[in-house]
């Protein structure tokens, strides 16, 4: 089942790992409807580790839903299934194949929980920022005056001059160094 309310979409499935592809066809689908492309990439991989984790854990069913919700500034993206055990973030070995789901979870994303729901089941979620967080402009080195810069770092340039028959002017370069 399938929902599109303006801003709210929601998915009911099994978490199978042919249905996760499917999940994220629809994920990447909405958000571009949304114009929120630039978060694409993040929600599915987001949505991704969350239905791996129904597929690997969950008891006894794999029937999950997935909403997507896009409130004021702010993107949700949850996973509700029926195992009521709240998932624990470990910390992986260095060599693990395994266990850094949630941490990538919580790295890519500006915030991110788990809660119970109801007595039989629980919600996972991740929030995105939809508007653009202000990056710094690199501060550019200082500019050095001429006579800062050492004689050396210049080549001398011979060429002759005909005089009556215009001539191209020398390439020089205003990269210093």
């Amino acid at each position: 089942m399938i929902s599109h309310p303006s801003r709210h979409c929601t998915v009911e499935l099994q978490a199978l790992p042919s249905r996760i592809g499917q999940v994220r066809r629809i994920v990447s689908a909405q958000l571009r409807y949304w114009h929120l492309d630039s978060l694409i990439d993040r929600a599915m991989l987001g949505v991704t580790e969350l239905l791996t984790n129904v597929h690997l854990h969950a008891a006894p069913d794999k029937t999950c839903t997935v909403e997507i919700e896009l409130l004021l500034d702010r993107l949700t993206v949850s996973v509700r299934d029926h195992d009521p055990r709240l998932p624990v973030v470990d910390d992986a070995e260095p060599l693990a194949t395994c266990g850094r789901g949630l941490a990538m979870v919580a790295a890519m994303s500006e915030s991110w929980g788990a809660r119970p729901d109801g007595e039989s089941g629980k919600v996972v979620w991740f929030t995105l920022p939809t508007t653009a967080p202000v990056t710094p402009v690199a501060a550019r080195p200082p500019r050095r005056l001429v006579d800062e810069v050492p004689v050396g770092a210049f080549a001398e340039v011979e060429h002759s001059v005909e005089l009556g028959r215009p001539q191209p002017a020398p390439a020089r370069s205003a990269v210093v160094g």
